[in-house]
Parts: C-alpha cells; structure tokens; sequence
C-alpha cells in the first residue's frame, strides 16, 4: 500500500515537472515565433524600400493605442528627432499606414487612416473616379469611407463602385504620392437622387500585425498658421509597448 502511494507521489511530482517544462517550452516557441515574424517584416519593409523610388526611412513599431474594442487607433515607430516630420506619409508592404502625426524625441506617433481625422485625395483603380477618404473611427472593424465620390451623369460611362474595388492614393494635393494601395471596397451605398456615392472602404493594412514600416521623406504639407503650438515633451495619448 505504502509502495503504491509513493510511486503515485512520484507520477505527481514527475506530471509537475512535466507541465512546467511544457510551459517552458510553449513560452520559447511563442518568443521564437514572434522573433520570426519581426525578421519576415523587417525583410518585407527592406524589399520595400528597394522598389519604392522615393527616398525613405525603415521604422520599427514600438508601441500601439489599443481601443476598447481591441483596435489599433494609433501607431509608435522609433523614428523622431529631425528625421522624421509631421504630415510625412507612412506605409508597408500592404499599401498606405497612415502619416506621422507628432515627433517626441527620438519617437513619433502614426496618425492611420482608419482615424476621422485623416483625410487624402484617393482614386478608384478601375473607374478612375476620386473623391476624399476619411477615416470612420468605427468601434467593431477598421474602416475608411469616401466621400464627394461624383455619380457619373453621362449614361455612356459607368463611374458606378463596386464591392472589390481597389483604391489608391490619387496623388492630388501633395501630401501623399499616386498610387500607394489604400484599400478596398467593402460596401457600397449609391442612392439615385444623390450625385455622390457612399462608400466604404477596408483598408489593405493590418494594423494589429505591423512591427515594420516606411516613411516617405516628403515634404509635409504647409503648417496651419493658426494652429495651438503642441508640447512635444510627451505623447498625446496612452500606449502599448509591443
């Protein structure tokens, strides 16, 4: 009897390391994941950069704001000081991030495309129509809409969206250049007495899994005269070290 509960102590001890060192394990293979993901990003940044003409800069995600609803509303990269400027364009290998919004030291704070208060001129790839892309700030999935999307009044040409529509950066205005893939079309609300199209837009980029981006050094647009001088002492907003 007593041999029996001995040997049942033993398997007990013997089932505890056992755990623990499955623990162990599932913990370096979660690192090692995460180690080869980050490297599979950075060398899909670097093949950016070698494709893309203009002249950029490799950042590293550091951090992220994370909503209520478990969604990226904001970006860190590792990028400040004087390389990097407010209204710069942000991109990866997925197409159009978002732009620099502020510089704090040797940081700075990525303004995405999914936030309301972006705003770019944009191009429907198969139409040719533009309009303004603005971000939703929806709460359950990232999203962007179009907006100022013109009808067409000539029956001979079909101006008309559809689902799957591929959007890009049209170029016009000056803060972004042409043809960066912004997303694509997820819904499409066209109602006949409106000479305008409600559009909704999935963007190409996964936020949640970005550790890598480019950012185009070009010019930013002209300041707003009238705009608040910012501290940037410290960031605007909580974040989430990755």
């Amino acid at each position: 009897m007593w041999n029996g509960y001995v040997a049942l102590v033993d398997v007990e001890d013997e089932n505890r390391e056992l755990r623990a060192e499955n623990a162990r394990l599932r913990k370096e293979l979660a690192v090692m994941a995460r180690k080869a993901f980050d490297i599979e990003a950075l060398e899909d940044v670097a093949m950016l950069k070698r494709a893309t003409p203009a002249d950029t800069l490799g950042a590293r995600v550091i951090a992220a704001s994370i909503s209520p609803a478990f969604r990226v509303v904001r970006l860190r990269i590792d990028r400040g000081g004087t390389d990097v400027e407010p209204g710069m364009p942000v991109i990866s290998s997925e197409g159009l991030v978002g732009r620099i919004q502020d510089v704090y030291g040797a940081h700075a704070d990525v303004l995405l495309t999914t936030d309301p208060r972006s705003k770019l001129e944009v191009v429907v790839k198969r139409t040719g129509g533009v309009g303004i892309l603005t971000g939703t700030g929806a709460a359950d999935r990232y999203a962007c809409k179009i907006e100022w999307l013109e009808n067409s009044t000539d029956p001979t040409v079909d101006m008309t969206v559809k689902e799957g529509d591929e959007i890009f950066t049209s170029g016009l205005g000056g803060a972004f250049p042409a043809g960066i893939k912004v997303g694509t079309v997820r819904a499409v609300a066209s109602k006949s007495y409106s000479m305008f199209q409600e559009v909704e837009v999935a963007p190409a980029v996964s936020f949640s899994r970005l550790r890598a981006v480019l950012v185009l050094l070009a010019p930013p647009p002209p300041p707003d005269p009238g705009a608040k001088k910012k501290d940037r002492s410290k960031p605007a907003f909580d974040v989430r070290p990755y």
